[in-house]
Formats: structure tokens, sequence, C-alpha cells
């Protein structure tokens, strides 16, 4: 017996294929305005730019003209316009009345009273040089001298353990020799501590400022210890923010890690001076 063939059912036709089209249709549209509205749009700051450079340039031109005679083929000229540069001014100085001039310092005089201090600081400076010649010579110690202050720089290695505040027995001859120096002097001192760069950090010392204080408060004690009137002293601790040298070296930080002795000149703050002759010393 025969088997007969099924009919194969052709699927449905899409109708609905034009949608895809239609989107299509519709992205590309919205791209287009959007690269429409992104040229339409006006960049301020490059407008404003070229309106200053032309208007600039206009009344330049219009300046030149109107001062002086145009020469033959000058009217055939044109100044260029510099694009993309703001109009630059000129700022006129103001100035203060009753402001003290270079010239007027000059005239100030210095007092007898303000030479002498200065040669007695020298004298001072001297003093220092010979008594500390020996420690000078192993580039422990070195001192220097200024019209407002003599400044005696030690070096940490001579007065202090790597870390600790408490002085070595070396540090004994050097300070001896200071304060004898310093018992013939009226002057006020100021005993500076410096540290290198690198973090200390321990319970004792929990920051360079500590171990910093703390040796020019044990460098001022022996000084009063060996005579010097406590009157005159003042210890202060810079840490590691006044370095003399490169702290990347071991040279460096050998330097930086100092003590120094400052000797103020008795022409400063309210000791002395009573004069203009102050005024004249301290912007020399």
């Amino acid at each position: 017996m025969a088997r007969r063939r099924k009919k194969r059912i052709e699927p449905p036709e899409d109708h609905n294929r034009w949608l895809i089209s239609y989107a299509d249709f519709i992205t590309l549209l919205f791209a287009f305005f959007v690269v429409m509205y992104a040229i339409s749009s006006v960049n301020v700051g490059k407008y404003r730019v070229l309106s200053d450079s032309m208007s600039e340039a206009f009344e330049r031109k219009g300046a030149k003209q109107s001062t002086s005679e145009l020469t033959e083929g000058e009217g055939d000229s044109s100044l260029p316009i510099s694009l993309g540069k703001p109009a630059t001014s000129t700022i006129e100085p103001i100035v203060l009345d009753h402001f003290i001039t270079e010239e007027e310092l000059r005239d100030v005089e210095i007092s007898e009273e303000v030479l002498e201090e200065r040669r007695r600081l020298g004298r001072i400076a001297e003093q220092f040089a010979s008594a500390l010649e020996s420690f000078i010579e192993d580039d422990l110690v070195e001192v220097k001298k200024n019209d407002l202050w003599v400044e005696i720089e030690i070096k940490s290695e001579l007065l202090f353990a790597s870390g600790d505040a408490a002085l070595q027995s070396k540090a004994t001859p050097v300070l001896k020799k200071i304060s004898e120096v310093l018992q013939a002097t009226s002057n006020v001192i100021y005993v500076e501590g410096h540290t290198d760069n690198i973090p200390i950090e321990t319970i004792e010392f929990p920051s360079n400022w500590d171990l910093s204080s703390a040796r020019a408060v044990s460098v001022a004690r022996e000084l009063v210890y060996s005579g010097t009137n406590p009157a005159r002293l003042a210890a202060v601790g810079y840490g590691d923010n006044h370095p003399i040298a490169d702290n990347k070296s071991a040279e460096g930080r050998f330097k930086n890690r100092r003590v120094t002795l400052v000797l103020i000149s008795n022409s400063l703050a309210r000791y002395g001076g009573k004069d203009n002759a102050r005024t004249k010393e301290v912007v020399e």
C-alpha cells in the first residue's frame, strides 16, 4: 500500500522586518544631530581671545595713524593679529608715601657705640678661635663672625653618642673653654641643636625636634655648670629643618648633626642701639 507524502507547510511571512531598518535609520539620525550640535557649539574662551586680539590690533592701528603721518606704501601694510594669546597690559607700580629709600638709609650715620660693638664682636671671635684652635684644626669646631653675632659650630660627634642627648666626657674640655670666653662678655647666647633628616622615633625622643632640643639643653646646662650666667642662655631645637649640607650623603649628614652657639650683638632687640644706628646695622 503506497504511503501518502505529507505536504510541507511553509512558515508564515514576517511582515515586521522593516523595524530593523527603521531602528538603524533612527540611530544614524541621532548620530547626525549629535555631530551637528557639537559643530555648532561655540568655544567661549577661544572666541574671547580672538575678539580681544582683533580689538587690540585695530586700536593700535588707529592710534598709529592718528599720531603719525602715513608714509608711502604704509597704508597697504597691516599689523599681524596674534591669535591664542590674551591681550597684555602694563601694570603701573604703586608708589608708597613716606617709604624709606636706599638714599635715605645711606644718610643714616652709624653711631660710635655700634662701631665699637662690631669691633668687640671681632675681638670675641678671635678669642674663641684662639681658645678652640686644636678643635678647629681637627674640623670639629668652626668659628664664624658677623656684624650682628659670633657663631661657634660644634659637631655632634664631639658632644654626643648617636641618638643620645647625654654629653660625652670628651665634650667637657671644649665647653669649658667656651665658657671661659663667655664669662668675659655680657651678650645673650642662643644654644641651637640640629640633626640630620633620619627619623629617630624612640620612646625618649619621638622626633628629631625632641632630640635637638634635648641636646641644646644639655650643652646649656654644662655651660652653666662651667660658670656661665644662666640668664644669658636660651636653648633652641631646630631638628632637621636647617641643614647646612646635603642629607643624601653620609658626609652631609655628619655636617648637619651639630650644636651651634650664637653670641648675639648687644645692638639687637632690647640691648643697646638707641638711635637709627640699629636700623642701619640691620639692613646692611
